[in-house]
C-alpha cells in the first residue's frame, strides 16, 4: 500500500475497523485527521452545510472507550459518516439546501440515523444537496453548491452532491444520499466512487424529506464496494411505520464479494448509450472495456434490450412531478420566491399533472417493470451506462442543463430494482467515467458481487482526486 493510500483519510471503513482493533489508529485520531482535512479542503469544495465537530468528537471519544474495553459494536463502530441534508439528525437543521426550511431543526433522528448510531457510527455533519433533491447546481440558495474534487470547476453530480464530493475527497469514508431519479448514482458517477440505490423498500425513508413517495430511495456512497456493503448492512431492514418499507429480512450484503463473476450471466443494455442517448465516445469506450474485463473474469455477456430511455423518463417525470407537487404546492403558492430558480422550474409542472396522467404513468410503469423482470429472468445482472458524459463545468448552466438528463439511471427508480454506479475510467480531461450494474429485487448482494469483481480487476478504485 502506498503512503498516500494508507493515510487515514483514504482508509476504507473495513480497514479502519481493523486498525482500531489492532490499536494502530483510534476513533479520536481518525476524526482529528478528518477534521483537519475538512478545514483545509472544504472551503473550496462546499461539501458541508453543517459540520457537527463537537458532537462527532464526543461520539469518537465514547467509541474509543468502548472499543478499548472490548465492547465493539461492529465494523462501523467509530467510523464517521456524512449525511445528506434532507435526512433528519436530531438537534440539527434539515434545510434541504433551501431558504424554505433554513430554520427547520429536526426533533428526532431518521430511522437510518438511528441504525447508524446503533452500529456505533459517528455522524460528522450535514451535507450539501440540490435544493429539495430536485434542483441543480445553484448559486441562488442559502448555501453554495458542492464542487467536484477531481476538478473544482466542475459539478460533482447530484442531488447527493456533498455526499459524493466529500467521500471522493477523503473528508469522510462513508455517506448517505437519496435517489429519486439517480441522485446517489449521479454523484458516484461524477466523483469516481461507488453509489448504490438499493431495492425499493429495503431501507426505511422515515425521517427523510420526501420528493416522490414511490420513487425515493436512501442509499450508501463509499470509495469501495466492500464499504458500500457494510453501510447497507447497517441501514437496511423493515420499518413497519414506513408504508414503502418491504417486510424482508436484512442480511449481510457483502457475503458474495469474493465469489467473482465466473459463469454469471450479464445482459448489456447497449441501446441506452448507442441509440437512445448516444454517449460521449470516452464513456462508450469505457463501457466496452468493462465488458472486456468482466469477460476475462469469466462472465457471459450478451446484448439485451429494454424499453427506451425516453419511455422510462416520461413515466418518471409524470410520477415525480405529480407526487412532488402534492408536497410542495402550499409553499409554491405562498412562497414561490423563496425557492431557487432551478427547483421552482422543476416543481411547477406538477401543477398541470392530471389524475389521468398519473394513473396512465403508473399503468405504463407496471409494463416496463415486467419488461425488466423478463430480462432478469435470464440474466443475473444488467450492465449499462450511468452518465452519458463526464461532469460539465459548474458555471456552465447551459451545458449542465444539456448533460444532466443524459443518463440511464432513471429507469431503475421507475422499476425499483437495485442499481449501482461506479468508476469505469478517466476522461482525457481527468474526470471520472462510470458504469452501472442492475440486479433482481432484493438481490443487492449479487449487484455488489459483480461490482467487487470489476473493482478488483480494473483497479480504478485506487485512483484518487488530485488533492493535497
Amino acid at each position: 500500500m502506498t503512503q498516500e493510500a494508507s493515510a487515514p483519510h483514504w482508509l476504507p471503513a473495513s480497514e479502519i475497523a481493523q486498525a482500531f482493533a489492532a490499536k494502530k489508529l483510534s476513533p479520536v485520531e481518525l476524526l482529528n485527521a478528518l477534521l483537519a482535512r475538512i478545514e483545509a479542503l472544504d472551503p473550496s469544495l462546499n461539501a458541508f452545510i453543517r459540520l457537527d465537530a463537537d458532537a462527532a468528537m464526543a461520539a469518537a471519544r465514547q467509541a474509543e472507550t468502548e472499543i478499548t474495553a472490548g465492547r465493539s459494536r461492529g465494523p462501523l463502530h467509530g467510523v464517521p459518516v456524512g449525511i445528506k441534508d434532507i435526512i433528519d439528525v436530531a438537534g440539527l437543521p434539515t434545510t434541504c439546501h433551501s431558504k424554505i426550511l433554513v430554520d427547520n431543526t429536526a426533533a428526532a433522528d431518521a430511522v437510518v440515523i438511528q441504525k447508524l448510531r446503533q452500529a456505533g457510527a459517528i455522524i460528522i455533519g450535514k451535507l450539501s444537496t440540490h435544493e429539495f433533491a430536485i434542483g441543480g447546481p445553484s448559486f441562488d440558495l442559502p448555501f453554495p453548491p458542492a464542487r467536484n474534487p477531481w476538478n473544482r470547476d466542475h459539478h460533482p453530480g447530484g442531488s447527493s452532491s456533498g455526499s459524493g464530493a466529500g467521500v471522493a475527497a477523503g473528508l469522510f469514508p462513508l455517506a448517505l444520499g437519496t435517489d429519486t431519479g439517480g441522485s446517489v448514482r449521479n454523484p458516484a458517477s461524477a466523483c469516481g466512487i461507488v453509489g448504490l440505490k438499493p431495492t425499493y423498500g429495503l431501507v426505511s425513508r422515515r425521517g427523510v424529506f420526501p420528493l416522490s413517495f414511490t420513487l425515493d430511495h436512501v442509499g450508501p456512497l463509499t470509495r469501495s464496494v466492500a464499504d458500500n456493503a457494510l453501510l447497507l448492512d447497517a441501514i437496511a431492514g423493515h420499518d413497519p411505520a414506513d408504508p414503502g418499507s418491504a417486510a424482508t429480512q436484512s442480511r449481510r450484503f457483502g457475503h458474495l464479494l469474493d465469489r467473482g463473476v465466473r459463469d454469471l450471466r450479464i445482459g448489456f443494455v447497449r441501446h441506452f448509450h448507442e441509440h437512445d442517448l448516444p454517449a460521449h465516445p470516452e464513456v462508450a469506450a469505457a463501457l466496452e472495456d468493462v465488458t472486456r474485463v468482466l469477460r476475462a473474469e469469466g462472465a457471459r455477456i450478451d446484448t439485451v434490450t429494454l424499453p427506451t430511455l425516453t419511455e422510462f423518463a416520461a413515466i418518471n417525470r409524470v410520477i415525480l412531478c405529480g407526487e412532488a407537487w402534492s408536497i410542495h404546492a402550499p409553499w409554491l403558492r405562498d412562497r414561490p420566491g423563496d425557492y431557487g430558480a432551478l427547483a421552482r422550474r422543476r416543481l411547477l409542472p406538477g401543477a398541470f399533472i392530471t389524475a389521468g396522467d398519473y394513473v396512465g404513468a403508473q399503468r405504463r410503469r407496471a409494463e416496463v417493470i415486467a419488461a425488466v423482470e423478463d430480462r432478469l429472468a435470464d440474466y443475473d445482472v444488467l450492465l449499462c451506462a450511468s452518465s452519458m458524459d463526464p461532469s460539465s463545468r459548474i458555471d456552465d448552466a447551459e451545458e449542465t442543463a444539456r448533460t444532466y438528463p443524459r443518463q440511464a439511471r432513471t429507469p431503475f427508480n421507475v422499476t425499483g430494482h437495485p442499481a449501482l454506479a461506479m468508476m469505469s475510467g478517466l476522461s482525457h480531461a481527468g474526470l471520472p467515467l462510470s458504469v452501472q450494474f442492475v440486479g433482481r429485487y432484493f438481490d443487492d448482494a449479487t449487484v455488489l458481487r459483480v461490482a467487487a469483481a470489476y473493482q478488483h480487476a480494473s483497479g480504478w478504485h485506487d485512483k484518487n482526486p488530485p488533492l493535497p
